[in-house]
């Protein structure tokens, strides 16, 4: 009988063997270069005014229009879990051409802020700054016919911005993409007394085709045309640096990149270019894809979240906006 003889596996010395970091749990945990912590996410928010008043968003998935009241309880169930912040928008009882309400400090946002700073919560309150909220038309500024007047517009944001900071607010959001909207709220900030006050700049926001949820849940979608003479064009990555650059020179403490799993590479030159913190939003839409997949039973919930947010922290960001945060935040305090 023809005796059978096996090849041994001969390692030769210095052979790279990456397979041996891998072999359990605990080694692949000891060895692991990105590491997601709950203290780098921010849920977004979405406000309106009353009292005990929940509106469920059906494109975003267990998330919800909620009153000062309920926000409060949201935002305090998500210090529990050591969330790091939360990003509030604000969708007002009326709106007009001017969008107004943005800065009125009886408004949602300023009323949710009040109260949260009331009860000292442990974590960080940002409010979102634009008008398309609170516009009749749903376009982030103001309108000069059918075109949008970027200069008319700051002084409105810089309002708005100033309100939110005297409720309470540790971060203001501009997101309207105006020319030097950070170069507008800044010294309004400081007039007013609000010097410490941190403005988080969405810088590179590109005209996305992933915000439809978001779009819904604020009341948010344009009654003509559409954003893309103001937001970037999704193709452009050097204006996505100079937009970064211009936010940075204009006073910005944080910098924005947005959608994040569409911008990574943005991500990743922004991170060796800048030394400011760096913020990504993981919209509304990369949010719904991710639910709708796993309702199908297509992909793994936890694992598509878990792996989608260490790649946005992997390609160089400190803070996540997330819709998933709260999830996450729970996920991770079980793995400990």
């Amino acid at each position: 009988m023809r005796e059978l003889t096996r090849t041994r596996d001969v390692t030769t010395p210095g052979a790279e063997r990456p397979r041996r970091l891998r072999a359990r749990p605990a080694l692949r945990a000891l060895v692991r270069e990105t590491r997601v912590d709950p203290a780098q996410l921010v849920a977004p928010l979405f406000v309106i005014s009353g009292h005990n008043r929940r509106q469920e968003i059906g494109s975003l998935k267990g998330h919800a229009r909620l009153s000062p009241d309920l926000a409060l309880a949201e935002a305090a169930r998500l210090a529990r879990l050591g969330v790091g912040g939360v990003l509030l928008f604000g969708i007002p009882d009326e709106k007009d051409d001017l969008g107004h309400s943005a800065a009125d400090a009886a408004g949602p946002v300023p009323h949710a802020l009040r109260m949260m700073k009331a009860e000292q919560l442990p974590i960080v309150l940002a409010a979102d700054v634009c008008l398309c909220e609170y516009t009749t038309h749903g376009h982030c500024g103001i309108l000069d016919g059918e075109r949008i007047d970027n200069d008319a517009t700051l002084p409105l944001l810089a309002a708005a911005a100033t309100a939110y900071a005297e409720a309470g607010a540790d971060i203001v959001a501009p997101s309207a993409m105006m020319d030097g909207q950070v170069g507008a709220l800044r010294p309004a900030l400081d007039d007013a007394g609000f010097g410490g006050t941190s403005i988080m700049a969405y810088s590179s926001k590109h005209a996305s085709a992933f915000y439809s949820p978001f779009r819904e849940a604020a009341g948010s979608t344009p009654s003509f045309g559409d954003r893309k003479t103001y937001q970037m064009d999704p193709a452009n990555g050097r204006e996505a640096m100079r937009e970064l650059e211009l936010d940075a020179g204009e006073g910005a403490d944080i910098l924005m990149v947005k959608p994040a799993i569409t911008s990574l590479d943005l991500l990743a030159r922004a991170r060796d270019r800048f030394d400011l913190p760096l913020g990504a939003y993981q919209v509304s839409g990369e949010a719904a894809m991710i639910e709708a997949a796993a309702e199908r039973g297509w992909i793994d919930r936890r694992g598509a979240v878990l792996e989608s947010l260490t790649a946005i922290v992997r390609a160089g960001a400190d803070i996540v906006m997330t819709y998933f945060a709260a999830d996450t935040a729970g996920w991770l305090r079980a793995a400990r």
